[in-house]
């Protein structure tokens, strides 16, 4: 699989940038993170709760092939539509800490766009944690989705 999703994670920082440009407009591309059931069919996720605005919150949750179950939620802090998206992320029964996230929706073209993903975990050692699972795997299987499945 090729990585078009980009994960910079810079030596002894706590924080890690997410860079990935679409084939899709930037009202399309925000739609998918924005509606539940684009949500859903993208991630691979069961969304319980997704409310897209200003002090929303959200709760997912995923099934592994062996079927464990990950919950992970959050609380939306800022929703600027078709532009930002500034949220907590937090992994229930896991020992990453919150995380907080900014998602920043950009248009290139009229047919392109691009996300970029700023994530602070509360400690470098959670961050690098985070890294040793195959995270920039699964993020770039999900964004292959993404583009996938809003560009139909």
């Amino acid at each position: 699989m090729e990585h078009k999703t980009s994960v910079l994670a810079e030596e002894g920082r706590q924080d890690l940038r997410i860079t990935r440009e679409f084939n899709l407009p930037v009202a399309l591309l925000f739609r998918a993170f924005e509606e539940p059931d684009l949500v859903s069919q993208w991630m691979g996720t069961k969304v319980i709760k997704l409310e897209s605005r200003k002090h929303g919150s959200y709760q997912f949750e995923t099934t592994d092939p062996k079927g464990n179950k990950f919950t992970f939620h959050g609380v939306i802090h800022e929703f600027i539509p078709g532009r930002k998206i500034l949220r907590t992320f937090e992994f229930e029964s896991m020992p990453f800490g919150v995380q907080l996230e900014s998602l920043e929706f950009e248009g290139i073209s009229d047919q392109t766009s691009r996300l970029t993903m700023h994530v602070v975990y509360q400690t470098t050692s959670q961050r690098d944690q985070q890294l040793k699972l195959p995270f920039a795997f699964g993020i770039n299987m999900a964004h292959n989705r993404l583009q996938e499945i809003m560009g139909k």
